[in-house]
């Protein structure tokens, strides 16, 4: 959850890519998957020696079922949905859609891989480029934050994940691990993003960094929850933004004194 990242997220913070294979990597959540392996090597085979390549009918369908299955697992999340479902709503018999997916099981893993692979991608371009230089502690912060503004234009994905995660408590949940190994990634790299803040502004080390990370990821779910139920009522962005101010963490000006909001 070795390759890119699989979020949401939730989804809300990419990773730096020596973190990314163990959430996508052969020892993650990665699923193996049939009957796509000749179609994989057609692709590969056709591709120019540079430029882009035009998707194949494979990876068109693919991508047609995972957008049926995002938006159905959003509306009624996972256990109300069947293949069927998602078949029908994609245009496809049950059988096409297991010729490209062998389980709602291994559709749901990558449903999510698929959307953290975008989140990756768009905060860390590192990852989509080799070789880009990563971007600093500060730069990580406010591009945390523009995760959060764009959950805000995504409801359903945001519903999506807040259902899931709800439902992913269960340990027999298919996405139990993937959940459980998520967070587990997050709260360290929010542990690191914090430290470095400080270190960059020279501030001194009130509170245990690990314990920042809890509150930040906390206020974070919990705001998404209560913006799903009443989104007039509540500002994500801008409460995020009030809350790291309050923590000696201003985006805009780097770490400082907490307590102190703008």
């Amino acid at each position: 959850m070795g390759g890119e990242l699989t979020r949401g997220i939730n989804h809300l913070v990419g990773f730096p890519r020596g973190r990314i294979d163990r959430l996508t990597g052969s020892g993650g959540l990665r699923r193996e998957r049939r009957c796509e392996g000749t179609e994989a090597a057609a692709a590969v085979s056709e591709r120019p020696a540079s430029g882009p390549r035009r998707p194949s009918k494979g990876e068109r369908t693919r991508a047609r079922i995972l957008d049926s299955a995002t938006e159905l697992f959003s509306r009624s999340g996972f256990n109300a949905v069947s293949l069927r479902d998602i078949a029908a709503h994609a245009g496809l018999t049950h059988a096409g859609l297991l010729h490209h997916f062998p389980g709602k099981d291994s559709l749901l893993i990558e449903v999510l891989e698929r959307r953290d692979r975008i989140d990756a991608q768009s905060v860390f371009p590192g990852i989509a480029h080799p070789g880009t230089p990563e971007p600093g502690p500060r730069e990580r912060l406010r591009r945390l934050i523009g995760l959060v503004a764009r959950n805000s234009a995504t409801p359903g994905l945001v519903a999506l994940y807040t259902k899931l995660s709800a439902e992913a408590t269960d340990p027999g949940h298919p996405a139990h691990h993937y959940f459980k190994e998520r967070y587990r990634v997050l709260r360290e790299e929010v542990t690191v993003l914090v430290t470095a803040l400080r270190a960059e502004a020279g501030a001194a080390a009130e509170g245990d960094p690990a314990v920042v990370a809890g509150q930040v990821l906390a206020l974070m779910d919990g705001l998404q929850t209560q913006w799903l139920l009443e989104p007039e009522a509540v500002a994500m962005e801008e409460l995020v933004r009030d809350f790291l101010r309050r923590l000696g963490l201003d985006p805009d000006g780097g770490a400082g004194r907490p307590g102190v909001s703008g």
